[in-house]
């Protein structure tokens, strides 16, 4: 509860405080427990494998391949392909 009530905070204060005051009033493994902070890890690591496997799918390696490299699902892959078929085609 601690965790996520610092990460909260932490965001909040984002908002309005500089970076590095933040940094320094709130303590840094505390937020890094928080579900929040784990929430937004992922999404940023989930956004980066998406940004690699396109990368990849220009560079035209295998979908598998892509698959092994990023730890997407091929799925998530066919899926980003094909938004990419589509925003380039506009």
């Amino acid at each position: 509860m601690q965790s996520n009530l610092t990460a909260s905070a932490a965001i909040l204060a984002g908002l309005v405080l500089d970076r590095a005051l933040v940094k320094r009033i709130l303590r840094r493994d505390l937020m890094q427990e928080s579900v929040i902070y784990q929430d937004i890890l992922e999404e940023g690591e989930q956004a980066k494998a998406q940004r690699i496997a396109l990368n990849l799918l220009r560079e035209g390696m295998a979908i598998d391949a892509i698959a092994r490299v990023t730890e997407l699902s091929v799925e998530q892959i066919q899926q980003l392909q094909s938004a990419q078929a589509q925003a380039d085609s506009k």
